[in-house]
């Protein structure tokens, strides 16, 4: 089998914004600030915990202990308020008959793994790579390349599926094509500017598209 097709996690596969959202709230209250507003969150949501909370204001001496208390709270909630994406079990189950299958996160593929066991998906999945396992995360290719060494597989039939522009630009920039959606975080417009390419709106579009083109 040399179809290879890897999967982004948030916003592709799963939503958690309810206990990501919540868990940023817990930390910044847990330090005396106020929790920022909601949105504010989300538009940061696919990049690493710590990059989004110095985004969000928090000063580097701090980072550490408001990303300690955030993953203290969401694993606690995390599985209770995370659902699978409109169609996503049916993509995977489409996509696991025909291509080997992966996952790259930027988040913690320890909590990644305990979610997608609670959802029934882990099963389908040969590897899994979070942001514990790299030192540069996307979009920077290194978890792409990563994950298709673990996989031994053939760059010229692979793909990355993400709902972000650093899904795509860390899939291009290892090698591999790269197929946006729209189920996610990023606006049509910002999709638009980095991929180049039709966007789908959600993974079972995009592994159909995907299965036709091999």
């Amino acid at each position: 089998m040399s179809l290879t097709i890897l999967f982004d996690l948030d916003g592709t596969l799963i939503d958690s914004t309810d206990a990501i959202v919540e868990s940023f709230g817990v930390s910044f209250e847990h330090f005396g600030q106020n929790a920022p507003k909601r949105e504010e969150i989300t538009q940061h949501i696919g990049h690493p915990l710590d990059d989004m909370f110095r985004s969000l204001g928090i000063e580097e001496a701090s980072v550490d202990a408001h990303v300690a208390r955030y993953r203290e709270h969401y694993q606690k909630v995390s599985k209770a308020k995370t659902t699978l994406l409109p169609n996503a079990k049916e993509s995977i189950l489409l996509a696991s008959r025909y291509a080997k299958l992966g996952v790259v996160t930027t988040k913690t593929a320890s909590f990644s793994k305990v979610l997608l066991e609670h959802l029934g998906l882990m099963e389908y999945f040969e590897v899994l790579i979070g942001r514990e396992d790299v030192q540069n995360p996307k979009p920077h290719p290194e978890p792409v390349i990563k994950a298709l060494i673990k996989l031994k597989a053939d760059k010229n039939c692979c793909y990355l599926i993400g709902d972000t522009c650093m899904d795509i630009l860390a899939a291009k920039s290892a090698g591999i094509k790269a197929i946006a959606v729209s189920s996610g975080y990023a606006s049509i417009e910002t999709l638009n500017s980095c991929s180049g390419e039709k966007i789908f709106c959600d993974t079972l579009d995009a592994v159909e598209y995907i299965i036709k083109d091999n």
